[in-house]
Parts: structure tokens; C-alpha cells; sequence
């Protein structure tokens, strides 16, 4: 089959959709498909670093499409950056040939739109992966206001979007129900959730140490945060818990990625890569994942009181792949309270869940993970077989090569 894929990202990009896409294109093209990927010439949280306009990797055709590199300082500059580049996008891929099906992400927002038009002038099937849901996502985050000419008309492309689809992939239950409620059959549904790096994701007692010695960590008790930085993720409770802790000369917080939020952090705080209470490092590759993980004792998940179904918290899978302790921040019950509070082989897993603006209780969480040092969790075969790359990648793969109109 010929398959051809739309997405900002992809690698050698460290952006975590890209990083997925990635490895379903490799993966498809070991199994012997013609693979197309139509992707950004840029990467996407350093917009001044651009890639090759084509090239060949793993059997998989890359194409790069070129757009503006305003960066995200503004709405107006993120919104001509995913501009230019669904352009330069869609003129790329109208010149290709046909393919048998498309296969659509959402970065940037509503791609799926142009792969599904794609798709309906080409005959071919559609799939599209929902890692995030807009434009509902926009609208609870306060980016579009409801019921705005522009939501509406971005509410009929999303609707467009859905409806075009052989196959809807959503991440979790929560996300099923938000995508049936626009009135998709949830015959048409599938959840996948996002799988684990468990080839390159594990606890690294050596690497560990490395990064601790690299950033100044040695003898603290590291509260991490690793991931995009963005209002989706509301960070203030935990960077008022950072502040009230800053007395306490053992405990040190590392914001580790990129986004709006991160560059906020690292402008109101002052923090750096050298010393202090409160660490800002940019996203580590997936060879040095392991690694960075592995060097906290109290990983941190975040998610917005309104993003549950529109989100999905796929940091968890590494986290758990590396047995580190967790601190939920955000609704519940969501995704995360199910995984960690209910499924039978995670009985036993240090784990704590606090509400936004509960900034004493995160205080609190904190302080007893620090007391308590519990020893790392060592993730078992259930989890490996319930969140791992080779449980979910192939069923992923099943649905693009044998799911029919």
C-alpha cells in the first residue's frame, strides 16, 4: 500500500507526536509499504534550525515543506508559522500521486482538515489521529472564543474532519466520548493510547548520576516536570509550591522541554542550567531520555481542569517505563487517576494527586516524597504489556493496513 503522512513534525525532530509518527512510518515501510511523509523544514521549538528538503530515512520518503520561523513569542507569529506551512503543505502534497490512504495528526491544529480534502479528491482512506482536539482544545484554553466566526468555522472543519474518516484514533476513553459526542459512530473509534519508548526509555542508574553531575543535582531531591510547557499544562501551582520550597536548600525543580510556558518560567525566575531552587533545561533527545528521566525522584504530570478528552497525558508511559514516584496535578478522575489508581499492576506505585490551586497539598506531596524516599518502582511485565510500543504499535498498524470505508 502506498501511505502518505501529514504532519509538522517528524524526525529527527524531538517534538512527541513527530517521535510517534516516526515510528509508524519505520514501521510501515519495514512491512513493506511506500511511505510518504509531508512534514516542516523547521524544527518546531527552534524555529532558526531548518533540515534537509528531502531525504530518505528507514525506507521512509521525507518530504519538508517550508514556512515562516516567527516562533511562538506571539499569537500572531504561531498562527503564520502553521499558516505558511499547511500552504507550503498542501501544495506539496497535491502534486504527489495518489495514495491508497492518508494519515493525518494535528500538529499544527486542524492539518486533518487538509489531509481529509486530500483524501475525499484522491478517493483514498483517511485516518486521523487525534492527539489533541481542536478546535475544542483552543477554546478551553482561552486562545478562541466560543462561538467567535472563527470558532464556528473552525468547529466545521473539525466536524469536516471526523466525518471524512475511515478510522477516528483517539487516546483515551475520555477523548472516544468527546469525538462521539460530535455524532461519530463509535464503530468508527478506535483508542490507542500513545506507547511507551520502551527500547530507548528505561531506568539508567549510570545516566542518572551523568545528568545529575551535569546540572549541579548531586544531593538534591529533584521535583521534575519533562514535556511541552504550555497553558494546556497550567504550571502555576507547582511554581508557587517551587517558590514556598525554595528554603529548603535539598530540593531542586527542573522544568525540561520547551513551550510558552517554559521560556515564562525561565524569564520570571531567572532560573538557568546552573545553580538554584528552579532549573529550566530544553528538551533532551530520545537517546538522552532515559537519562533525564531517570535523574528525578518525583516526576510531575499536569493537565488543565478543562482538558480532559481534549489532552492526553502521554508523558505517563516513560515516566512509568523509568519507575519514577508521581505527583498528578489536574481533574479527576482523568486518564492518569485511572491508570495509576485502578489497573492491578500498577497496585503499589508512589503516586499522589492534588488539584490546581491546592498549592499547600503539592507542598505537602512534596515534602513526603522527599521524607519517605520511596524506593524506585520496578515496572513489571504487566506494564511493559499493557503500555509498550510492541502491544500498541502493532494493533496501530492493523487498523491503517486493514480498517475499510
Amino acid at each position: 500500500m502506498k501511505f502518505l503522512l501529514l504532519n509538522q513534525t517528524f524526525y529527527p525532530d524531538v517534538m512527541a507526536t513527530g517521535q510517534y509518527l516516526s515510528e509508524v512510518a519505520a514501521r510501515l515501510a519495514a512491512r513493506g509499504h511506500e511511505v510518504t511523509v509531508v512534514t516542516s523544514r523547521r524544527a518546531y521549538d527552534d524555529p532558526s534550525r531548518q533540515f534537509v528538503r528531502r531525504e530518505t530515512w528507514r525506507g521512509v520518503r521525507i518530504l519538508r515543506a517550508g514556512s515562516t520561523g516567527l516562533g511562538k513569542g506571539a499569537k500572531w507569529r504561531r498562527a503564520a508559522d502553521f499558516g505558511t506551512y499547511l500552504a507550503s503543505c498542501c501544495a506539496r502534497a497535491a502534486l504527489l500521486p495518489r495514495h491508497d490512504a492518508v494519515v493525518a495528526l494535528t500538529t499544527p491544529p486542524l492539518i486533518s482538515f487538509a489531509g481529509a480534502w486530500l483524501a475525499r479528491w484522491r478517493r483514498s482512506r483517511f485516518f486521523y489521529w487525534v492527539m489533541d482536539f481542536n478546535p475544542d482544545e483552543a477554546i478551553a484554553a482561552g486562545w478562541l472564543r466560543a462561538g467567535s466566526p472563527a470558532a464556528r468555522l473552525l468547529e466545521r472543519m473539525s466536524r469536516f474532519s471526523l466525518r471524512q474518516a475511515t478510522r477516528v484514533i483517539a487516546l483515551d476513553r475520555f477523548m472516544r466520548d468527546r469525538i462521539a459526542a460530535k455524532g461519530i459512530p463509535p464503530e468508527r473509534i478506535v483508542v490507542l493510547p500513545p506507547w511507551s519508548h520502551d527500547g530507548e526509555v528505561r531506568y539508567d542508574a549510570a545516566g542518572r548520576e551523568r545528568f545529575r553531575r551535569a546540572h549541579g543535582l548531586e544531593g538534591k531531591f529533584v521535583v521534575m516536570y519533562s514535556g511541552n510547557h504550555s497553558p494546556v499544562h497550567p504550571l502555576d501551582t507547582l511554581l508557587e509550591a517551587a517558590r514556598r520550597l525554595a528554603g529548603q536548600p535539598d530540593v531542586v525543580f527542573c522544568f525540561v522541554g520547551g513551550g510558552s510556558e517554559w521560556r515564562r518560567i525561565q524569564q520570571e525566575t531567572g532560573a538557568g542550567a546552573g545553580t538554584g531552587a528552579i532549573r529550566c533545561l530544553p528538551y533532551q533527545p530520545l537517546a538522552e531520555l532515559s537519562a533525564s528521566l531517570s535523574a528525578a525522584d518525583l516526576q510531575v504530570v499536569v493537565m488543565g481542569d478543562a482538558m480532559r478528552g481534549l489532552v492526553h497525558p502521554c508523558k505517563i508511559y516513560n515516566i512509568l517505563g523509568v519507575g519514577a514516584p508521581v505527583l498528578y496535578i489536574g481533574p479527576s478522575p482523568s486518564h492518569i487517576t485511572e491508570i495509576l489508581g485502578a489497573r492491578p499492576e500498577l497496585q503499589g506505585w508512589p503516586w499522589a494527586s492534588v488539584r490546581h490551586g491546592q498549592v499547600e497539598e503539592v507542598v505537602r506531596a512534596i515534602l513526603r516524597f522527599r521524607q519517605e524516599a520511596p524506593a524506585r518502582f520496578e515496572p513489571g511485565p504487566g506494564v511493559c504489556a499493557a503500555f509498550g510500543r510492541e502491544t500498541i504499535l502493532p494493533r496501530l498498524i492493523e487498523v491503517l493496513e486493514t480498517a475499510k470505508p
